[in-house]
């Protein structure tokens, strides 16, 4: 039987956005890192993985249960599923779209190395252990950019396991929403280098405001020859029937959540901003970058998972995106 949540001493504590908020790696935002992380841990375990992620289940464990919980299929107890007998077709669905995306940046960053971009950026690195798996050649930098608190959350928790970098690390602690192009070249960055960047699973927790100066600041920073790759999310979002459902299957998540664990857990759709955005491919292409586009439906057939399955809205509705800087 699930138990009760004490508001008390509950984890994961919900908390309003506001134009200046913060959080540490279990509240608001950050408790989305430790979920997209949990889809890394559920497809690292799969018998044919898209990828491995061997240090996403070291998070989970640092962090102890939480929304995130839900992705692990092994963990949803029958009467939990009886009160929701979708769960775990939305669930299966999320990491789809999760591991399909990891999948898409490794490739992205495994073809800017063997183009010889060795600088390289993460934007809102969040749990992404990239900086850790892959095989970088001798010489990359790694820029990892994100609150203080959740990348000391994750350099503690992978020093503690033993783990070591595979390229030049470097941290960069700041909110996005501040002067990161200041800090960043602070901290070595070179405009004068072809730059291989990424922001994964991050635009739409900006208000459209923000997530046009953040490509406004990549294009300044970027000489030509630059690379990006980004999900984004399309404006069919805003159809008020698709809100609606979101809004919905949002609710049922927390619900899921508080379920299954002592855990007072944010509401996904309280996160996002539902306002109308540029559309990213559209912007690159007029300031000179060369983009391909695909729809994540698109994305998630050619990496052999099922497409159709309309678990989760949010697959419905994100485009991921590369690009190449050409003037």
């Amino acid at each position: 039987m699930a138990r009760p949540v004490d508001p008390s001493t509950a984890k994961g504590t919900t908390l309003p956005r506001t134009d200046h908020d913060s959080w540490d790696i279990t509240q608001s935002v950050g408790a989305t890192a430790l979920g997209v992380a949990a889809a890394r841990a559920a497809e690292t375990a799969r018998s044919r993985p898209l990828f491995s992620d061997p240090f996403a289940r070291v998070f989970l464990d640092a962090a102890g249960p939480g929304i995130w919980s839900l992705f692990d299929s092994s963990a949803l107890p029958t009467d939990l599923v009886d009160v929701d007998p979708e769960l775990p077709a939305r669930m299966q669905s999320l990491t789809d779209l999760f591991a399909c995306r990891t999948a898409f940046i490794d490739e992205f960053f495994g073809a800017a190395a063997d183009a010889a971009l060795r600088q390289v950026v993460i934007l809102a690195a969040g749990l992404d252990a990239r900086a850790w798996r892959l095989p970088w050649p001798r010489g990359t930098r790694v820029y990892e950019l994100d609150l203080p608190k959740v990348l000391e959350f994750k350099s503690a928790t992978l020093r503690a396991h033993g783990a070591k970098p595979t390229a030049e690390r470097i941290e960069v602690p700041i909110d996005l929403r501040g002067d990161w192009p200041a800090a960043l070249q602070d901290a070595g960055f070179d405009t004068r280098t072809p730059t291989a960047w990424s922001a994964e699973g991050l635009l739409r927790y900006l208000q459209a405001q923000a997530q046009d100066l953040l490509l406004e600041r990549i294009q300044a920073l970027s000489c030509v020859g630059s690379r990006l790759a980004v999900n984004a999310p399309t404006n069919e979002v805003l159809d008020p029937e698709n809100l609606a459902r979101e809004f919905e299957q949002a609710k049922r998540l927390q619900a899921a959540a508080a379920r299954l664990s002592n855990t007072d857990a944010p509401d996904l759709h309280d996160l996002w901003y539902a306002e109308e955005r540029s559309d990213v491919g559209q912007w690159l292409r007029a300031h000179g970058w060369r983009v391909s586009v695909t729809n994540s439906d698109e994305a998630i057939a050619q990496c052999g998972r099922d497409s159709t399955n309309d678990g989760f809205l949010i697959g419905r509705t994100n485009q991921f995106i590369s690009a190449e800087r050409l003037t």
